[in-house]
């Protein structure tokens, strides 16, 4: 009763197929997983690196192609000279209130 059969391929010949197709699917399962778990690393890392670098970048320090730059931070000239100057007028008025030593 061949003419009955509609199907020409044996029903062994279909599941040999699904038994080689198998290891395929396993192993494109296994590096999709690794390769899902290695992207969620990468975006963790590149997370990290910009926050840190945000943190540093508030301290005045810069990662560069040459290396770590520290900035310093903005001091006005105006600031600057008056609280040298009230130190140089401090040491001035104490140096000349002591009284003179007498020689004999």
């Amino acid at each position: 009763m061949v003419w009955k059969n509609k199907s020409h391929i044996p029903v062994e010949a279909k599941s040999s197929t699904f038994r080689q197709l198998l290891p395929l699917l396993i192993l494109l399962v296994v590096l999709g997983g690794i390769a899902f778990v290695g992207y969620q690393v990468y975006l963790g890392a590149t997370k990290i690196r910009d926050t840190t670098e945000q943190r540093m970048a508030r301290k005045n320090l810069v990662f560069t192609k040459d290396g770590l730059k520290v900035g310093v931070k903005h001091v006005e000239q105006e600031k600057y000279v008056d609280a040298t100057q009230s130190w140089v007028v401090k040491a001035w008025n104490l140096g000349n209130s002591t009284p003179p030593v007498k020689r004999r």
